[in-house]
């Protein structure tokens, strides 16, 4: 066994006997030790800029793109936010102990499935390090033990808010170990993590196409994907010329770092004037990509490419096509959309909800921007990740997200025939 194997497996068996306990914890103390730890990251607010301020520097001398800077990236509103978001998990109704449903069969036997803590859950994270507070205040307020693997460009800012964290909860009654900071960036902890089956019970990454990809080649543990943020907004005929064009912009620009940023957009060619949609978009510094009719509606345009239908950017790029009506725009969307957030801006319902019914994505909207796919933004207070898969959780993850069930059966001396 490597010394980076052992030290995943010392970690676990931590975690382990940690989540027994957390298991056991009531919503209230849980919450109480929450709070304690929002206040425990306030307090460390400039300790924590200072870390953030070191790694931002290293990060600008690697040559990291602006995207992924801006990710990295903690001023003090973002650390308030931080600590805010702790609190709002705080405020949430915990799932625990809830029964999912009740039947009583005609042998008397009553069967409860009721939510329990899935254990032991694995974060592996790149670039952002409010996944610190955010994954370990979800997990431990959903009965579980945390063990947190960032990337290395984050790691001065990863420990500074895991210190707080961690303080905060001990202080607040939760055990020493409930969630847990890899103190390496050597990549062998992400393999030792991966093929931890029976010491960690789940695996989420979050990060970029090459993690996701490697996590979900070499895991032996079961993993809940959060693929490419590969979305798109479709703007229909009917749409109001107006909201097209600030849903368009917003949903592109607003933040172009985050997984919710529209990547692709589809303009139906029944639409009015699609020009001042384009115009509003270049005009706030987007490279627009496109065939030549997009290049003749809006000439700052830039030819498009094959490999820009399939490519999540991050950055103030989009490319652009026109379609012919919703069944085409539907019919892109299914062959290059990554099952994440797709929205349709229309003002005519049939069509509407035959986009919503019908495309196959976590998250689907109509006349939304696509920047509101957040558990944030859903109530959800933080979230773990957003799952593209279609088994266990879909969409924004959080507390419910962070649970499975068990059966629970009563009798009364019931002996099968």
């Amino acid at each position: 066994m490597t010394d980076t194997a052992a030290l995943i497996a010392q970690m676990a068996q931590r975690a382990r006997r940690a989540a027994v306990q957390l298991a056991a914890m009531p919503a209230p103390a849980k919450a109480a030790a929450l709070r304690a730890a929002a206040a425990a990251i306030r307090a460390d607010t400039q300790a924590i800029q200072a870390a953030n301020a070191e790694d931002m520097a290293a990060a600008e001398a690697n040559g990291l793109s602006g995207a992924l800077l801006d990710r990295l990236k903690l001023d003090a509103g973002r650390i308030e936010a931080m600590a805010g978001g702790v609190e709002a998990v705080a405020a949430l109704a915990d799932p625990v102990g809830d029964a999912i449903d009740r039947v009583e069969r005609p042998n008397g036997l009553v069967l409860t499935r009721v939510r329990v803590p899935i254990g032991v859950i694995g974060i592996i994270y790149e670039s952002r390090p409010n996944v610190t507070a955010d994954a370990g205040a979800l997990c431990a307020m959903a009965g579980n033990a945390a063990i947190l693997r960032g990337g290395s460009e984050a790691i001065r800012s990863n420990r500074a808010i895991h210190a707080a964290l961690a303080r905060g909860l001990a202080a607040g009654g939760m055990p020493e170990d409930a969630v847990q900071l890899v103190p390496v960036t050597d990549r062998a902890a992400v393999g030792a993590m991966l093929v931890a089956d029976g010491a960690i019970d789940m695996i989420v990454p979050r990060g970029g196409k090459s993690l996701v990809a490697r996590v979900q080649a070499e895991a032996r543990v079961p993993v809940l994907a959060h693929l490419d943020g590969l979305n798109h907004t479709y703007i229909d005929g009917a749409a109001d010329p107006a909201m097209a064009r600030d849903l368009a912009r917003n949903a592109k620009m607003r933040r172009t770092g985050i997984c919710g940023a529209t990547e692709t957009l589809l303009i139906d060619r029944a639409f009015a004037d699609p020009k001042p949609v384009l115009a509003a978009l270049a005009d706030a510094g987007c490279e627009l990509r496109g065939d030549a009719e997009i290049r003749t509606i809006e000439p700052r345009a830039v030819a498009a490419n094959a490999e820009d239908w399939d490519t999540e950017y991050l950055d103030s790029i989009l490319s652009v096509k026109l379609v012919d009506g919703v069944d085409s725009a539907m019919a892109h969307i299914a062959a290059h959309g990554s099952h994440h957030t797709d929205a349709i801006v229309t003002a005519d319902q049939a069509i509407a909800e035959r986009f919503l019914a019908q495309v196959d994505s976590a998250i689907v909207m109509w006349n939304a921007s696509t920047q509101f796919a957040d558990g944030g933004e859903f109530g959800l207070g933080a979230e773990i990740g957003i799952s593209t898969g279609r088994l266990h959780a879909r969409g924004p993850v959080a507390l419910e997200g962070l649970t499975t069930y068990k059966w629970v059966v009563r009798g009364t001396g019931q002996a099968r025939p």
